[in-house]
């Protein structure tokens, strides 16, 4: 989105083609705006698998790996190395929503805790 057009209420807005650089004006009413959504997880282990993108594999998703050195499946926000959770938006297939992130945060505590017995 490189502009947006109206008086008392959204509109239009303009959007760029990044590979052609053209642009085009559509009809909108609404503009949902997610900023920062690079997931930044450099600096984690390599034993901590992502995807492709650099999101962080939990629970299903670090799953059936052949890096999972556990008999027991993984726990729903657990990486790919035993006891270590992952929450919010760095995970994959998080919804990128911040309630969901508070929420998932509280659920850690109790897998923490499980992970501890």
């Amino acid at each position: 989105v490189v502009d947006a057009y109206g008086s008392e209420r959204l509109e239009a807005i303009e959007v760029a083609d990044r590979s052609s650089g053209k642009t085009a004006r559509r009809d909108a009413s609404a503009l949902f705006m997610l900023i920062g959504a690079d997931a930044e997880t450099a600096w984690l282990p390599a034993e901590i698998a992502s995807d492709a993108d650099a999101y962080v594999l939990t629970g299903p998703a670090a799953a059936g790996r052949a890096d999972w050195p556990l008999a027991r499946e993984p726990l729903l926000l657990e990486t790919t190395v035993p006891g270590i959770f992952a929450v919010g938006d760095v995970r994959a297939g998080s919804i990128k929503r911040v309630a969901a992130a508070v929420g998932e945060g509280s659920m850690a505590i109790a897998f923490v805790h499980q992970y501890l017995r």
